[in-house]
């Protein structure tokens, strides 16, 4: 099971940081991702770090803006989110998805098993 948190309403040039945390099943995740997805729009990959390898994935649309982080002991993830526009306004959802050998798609949501509700982030002009 995956919670996120920490959405809300913010202004452009504001920071929100969304918490993601994992229970139950979740245990033994290698990738973490974040997906977010506006109305009317298909859900679009963010970024995703895979902790077995080390690598980062960023969206060239959120490249040194986002950042993704996390905690082990505590089971959670995040994403902080600085420099905000209105375009990134949509739901945002966490991802996880077990240890897989080989190259992977980080990118793809079909790769993830588990997710989160989602949580709203909107950002006003």
């Amino acid at each position: 099971q995956l919670v996120e948190s920490g959405g809300g309403l913010v202004q452009a040039g504001g920071s929100l940081r969304l918490s993601c945390k994992a229970s139950g099943r979740t245990f033994g995740t290698d990738v973490v991702g974040w997906f977010r997805q506006a109305p009317g729009k298909e859900r679009e990959f963010v970024v995703a770090f895979r902790w077995s390898v080390g690598r980062t994935n960023y969206a060239d649309s959120v490249k040194g803006r986002f950042t993704i982080s996390g905690e082990n002991a505590k089971n959670t993830a995040y994403l902080q989110m600085n420099s905000l526009k209105p375009e990134d306004s949509a739901v945002y959802y966490c991802a996880a998805a077990p240890f897989r050998p080989g190259p992977l798609d980080l990118s793809s949501s079909e790769f993830y098993v588990y997710w989160g509700q989602g949580t709203q982030v909107t950002v006003s002009s």
